[in-house]
């Protein structure tokens, strides 16, 4: 008798079947009680919702920020508006005029024409270093964009939220940018050694008035992706796309160098510590054609006494092996010590972009689910209002345009009787 159970692979899918869990699995025969001894127990304990492994899988996710707007005007008791300008944009809550569903697609909206935004919302500090880093968000652009951001940045803990503004240092920039016809890009902006560094490749973003899932994926193997509705458009290295060099290459590098270094060091100490013996003669019995080519022996120099200098020894060697490292930080490329805020810092000509189901994580699983759960579930619905609306404004239109037809023939009769009147005056 073989028994049913359910199996979260290192995959981390869940699955169900009958037989015994593979070598790659989480669960071995033992570990899922499925000995054929106690069979009625064994079926009983074999017997795990599949939704339970799935649930527990989604417990080893950590989420660092998570944001719906599901509750309301309390938003404003999380997001901060920077007071840095009175001329910043302010932010209303709303779904827009079409959507897939009237509460769930209600996020942060752009609400004035050409002008610049700022605001954020805080959450407990972290760090990714060692960690998979994933940032997702949903963008509308209502209005059809012509020219305006629609991106979000990470900053760290200690960002100044009241006096936000573009000089605000920020660890990531990332999603949609358009303006005219030239730019109309995803920006994936990495903070490095005390400077910004943009990905060298074109990554094109959407430029239609729906909602779009941006799902950005840095790993600790310092390989990247780049999604736009669950699609992956762009992925690589970044060291190679970002033309950049990690420190644990540099590192590697410089320790060769240095052991480049001391081998030659040490070749060149270890002759100046001989010298010719030029007191030594060739003996009398030296034979050349046997003995091959007489030379004098080396003897060794006696040690430096004291308040010598080492000859051959660069005053500077020991100085600049103390500093020539100390630039180097602790965190690598992608990787930032002290997350502790997200934000919208951004201009736009247009208003009228819709921000909404923010998230931050080490999980690309539950990434995954969360975007199909929101995106997901409203992105048909939305699609089909829109359709909807445009049939009826096309018929609208057909309507007016008939009535101004029937109004211009109207006005045309009563002109030509005022005329017929006129001509029977005279």
């Amino acid at each position: 008798m073989v028994s049913r159970v359910i199996i979260e692979r290192r995959d981390g899918s869940c699955s169900s079947g009958t037989g015994l869990a593979g070598r790659g699995d989480r669960w071995t025969r033992q570990g899922a009680v499925t000995r054929r001894s106690g069979a009625a127990r064994s079926m009983a304990a074999a017997r795990v919702p599949l939704w339970a492994i799935c649930v527990l899988r989604v417990a080893l996710a950590t989420v660092y920020f998570q944001e719906e707007f599901l509750d309301g005007e309390r938003w404003r008791n999380r997001w901060v508006h920077s007071t840095n300008d009175s001329q910043f944009g302010h932010f209303r809550l709303s779904s827009g005029n079409f959507y897939g569903h009237k509460e769930k697609d209600k996020g942060l909206q752009t609400t004035q024409n050409s002008r610049f935004y700022a605001i954020s919302a805080r959450f407990k500090p972290f760090s990714n270093k060692g960690k998979t880093l994933i940032i997702q968000y949903t963008v509308k652009h209502e209005q059809k964009m012509d020219c305006g951001g629609g991106y979000i940045k990470l900053f760290p803990a200690d960002v100044d939220q009241k006096n936000l503004n573009g000089k605000s240092q920020y660890y990531i920039m990332f999603g949609p940018d358009i303006c005219g016809f030239d730019i109309k890009t995803v920006h994936v902006i990495l903070h490095f050694k005390n400077q910004y560094h943009a990905n060298k490749k074109s990554i094109r973003c959407k430029v239609d008035s729906f909602t779009h899932l941006y799902t950005l994926v840095l790993r600790p193997d310092l390989t990247y992706e780049v999604k736009i509705d669950g699609q992956s458009i762009e992925s690589g290295s970044i060291e190679y796309d970002w033309q950049l060099t990690s420190l644990k290459k540099m590192e590697k590098a410089s320790a060769e160098a240095e052991g480049w270094d001391q081998a030659a060091k040490d070749k060149s100490q270890d002759w100046e510590k001989h010298f010719l013996d030029a007191s030594a003669s060739k003996p009398s019995d030296w034979k050349g054609e046997l003995d091959g080519d007489w030379q004098a022996a080396m003897l060794q120099k006696p040690p430096y006494q004291d308040g010598l200098k080492p000859e051959g020894i660069d005053k500077d060697v020991w100085l600049h092996q103390k500093m020539k490292n100390s630039y180097l930080t602790e965190y690598d490329l992608s990787e930032f010590e002290n997350i502790g805020a997200v934000g919208l810092e951004l201009w736009q000509v247009r208003s009228g972009t819709i921000f909404d189901n923010f998230l931050i994580t080490d999980d690309e699983e539950y990434a995954e689910n969360f975007g199909k759960a929101t995106w997901g579930e409203t992105k048909g619905p939305e699609k089909e209002m829109d359709a909807i609306q445009a049939k009826e404004e096309v018929k609208k239109a057909q309507e007016e345009d008939e009535d101004d037809m029937l109004m211009g023939r109207f006005r045309g009769r009563e002109n030509s009787f005022k005329g017929f009147h006129r001509r029977n005056e005279f």
